[in-house]
This record gives C-alpha cells, sequence and structure tokens, in this order.
C-alpha cells in the first residue's frame, strides 16, 4: 500500500521499514500494521482535533498536568499555541497511561516509540498470529462471560490502584489476544485521584463490563462492583488482590455515591437534552 505522510516521516528517522496494511479507523486515530526488522507492531496515528468524532471533554481533560503556567493560560484562552498545546497534551496521554499501566502489571499493548503524533506499539495478536478481534466479536459460553468478566474487573482494579480510570471502557476497546483480555485506546484516561468526575466514569466502565458480559451470564447483572471497587478505593483498602463480591450496602451514615452519581448524570442529559431542544426551536 501507499505509505501515508504521517508514517514515512517514521521510515525515514528509522523507527519502521514499512506500511502493511491498514488496520483500522476509529473516531480519534487510524491504526496500521507496520514491519520493523523481523517483527510487526502497530503504529496509531492520531487524527487533528478537527477530524476527530470524539470531543475532547472538560470531565476528560480536568486536572491533566502541562509543563508551565504559559501553556495552561494559552489553553485556557483557546488561542493557536494553546490549541498546539491541547492536541499535544491529548495525544501524550495515551502514551503516559500506556506506560503506566504496563509498569502496573495492567496487560495492554506494549508502547515503543511516540514520534509526532503516531504511537508506534505492540500488535496484539490472537492464537494464529493475526490481529486479535474486539470482545464484542467473539461469542461466549456463560462459563467463559464470567471469566472474562472476572478478568476485566481485576485489570480495572489494576488500573485503579495506579491511579487510573480508563472512561471509555467497553467491549468495542478490548483486544482478545491469545493471552486473555487487553485494554486499548486510553487518550481519555482520567488521573483517578485529580479528576473529580473520575468515580461516574469508573462506575460506567465497570457497569459496561457487567452489561455485555450480562447478556451471556444473566447472573451477572444484578452484581454492583462499581461502588464496591470506588469505596474500597476512596477508603484506602483497594490493592491489586482485594477479593470482590459484587454486593454493596452504604455504609450507615454513608451517602450511596452509586445512586448520586446516576442523579448527576441523570439531570446532566436532561440538561443537554434541553439544550438541543432550544437549539432545535424555529
Amino acid at each position: 500500500m501507499k505509505t501515508p505522510a504521517r508514517l514515512q516521516v517514521l521510515i525515514d528517522e528509522g523507527l519502521i521499514d514499512g506500511v502493511l496494511r491498514q488496520l483500522k479507523s476509529g473516531k480519534e486515530a487510524e491504526v496500521f500494521v507496520v514491519r520493523c526488522g523481523d517483527e510487526t507492531r502497530a503504529a496509531k496515528v492520531y487524527k487533528a482535533a478537527t477530524d476527530r468524532s470524539f470531543r475532547q471533554a472538560v470531565d476528560y481533560t480536568e486536572n491533566r498536568k502541562v509543563k508551565n503556567s504559559r501553556q495552561a493560560r494559552a489553553m485556557a484562552k483557546g488561542t493557536r499555541y494553546g490549541r498546539e498545546q491541547q492536541e499535544a497534551a491529548w495525544q501524550s496521554a495515551e502514551v503516559d497511561a500506556l506506560f503506566r499501566l504496563a509498569a502496573a502489571g495492567v496487560r495492554v499493548p506494549k508502547p515503543y516509540h511516540f514520534f509526532e503524533g503516531v504511537l508506534l506499539m505492540e500488535l496484539v495478536a490472537d492464537a494464529d498470529g493475526h490481529a486479535a478481534p474486539r470482545l464484542n466479536d467473539v461469542p461466549y459460553t456463560p462459563e467463559a462471560a464470567r471469566e472474562h468478566h472476572a478478568l476485566l474487573l481485576r485489570e480495572v482494579v489494576r488500573m485503579l490502584c495506579a491511579g487510573v480510570v480508563h472512561g471509555d471502557l467497553s467491549e468495542f476497546n478490548i483486544l482478545l489476544a491469545q493471552d486473555g483480555p487487553v485494554v486499548i485506546d486510553l487518550p481519555q484516561a482520567v488521573d483517578a485521584a485529580g479528576n473529580n468526575h473520575a468515580p461516574r466514569m469508573l462506575m460506567r466502565d465497570v457497569d459496561n463490563l457487567r452489561r455485555f458480559f450480562g447478556q451471556h451470564a444473566p447472573d451477572l447483572r444484578d452484581t454492583r462492583h462499581g461502588p464496591e471497587i470506588w469505596d474500597l478505593y476512596a477508603a484506602g483498602r483497594l490493592s491489586p488482590d482485594t477479593p470482590l463480591t459484587g454486593r454493596y450496602e452504604p455504609r450507615p451514615g454513608a451517602v450511596d455515591l452509586s445512586a448520586v452519581l446516576r442523579e448527576i448524570e441523570d439531570a446532566r442529559l436532561e440538561a443537554a437534552e434541553r439544550e438541543l431542544r432550544r437549539g432545535a426551536a424555529p
């Protein structure tokens, strides 16, 4: 295939030897299979902000660190330089999260290089050496659904113990590799301690897993791992090996966090609907 201009730069720099094929085109990036010596790897080419369908919502970028006050001021004002810095921060967030999570033992694609808006990383493969399928492309028995649900809850816990909430976790951004599930697509990952929306995002990530695997193992639909995990984390009692029950009862006098977050989310959606109706009014 013809080498995309964004990848020709990596060839010129000696980071890759050639482009084999396009693997996918998503809402924030395109992914290509590339050749690096005797290995095949994945190259994720981030789309420009104007070409993305996924917005850099304030919920995700809240409290993300920048290098200096000049960058912070420019980003707040929305100047050209500020937009460039915001774009760079958005792209580098995934790289930072991948290195951080890999060090914590979370199964994510191994990152190799990040250069000129392109992330070079491990090509996640299945047992036959082909690109691994997404979770939603694989059939499940009830037993397999329960097993994978438990494995992914453990990954969510490892991420949280490393201070990270995925923020967009679902069956569409988890691959099923030869060695088990692999979590991908992390540019929207948030700091668990520094982002006020982290509890809601954690609940949503866990609920997405419950909803998906509950289609194959109906008993999972009644579990409440989200509030259980966050409550343990907030109390300083969560570790990668903490046993989970799937049951959650607020402590006497404590606020039911999941109920509060549901109310907040409902209010946000209602406000968004009102804005849409107002905009559509003649």
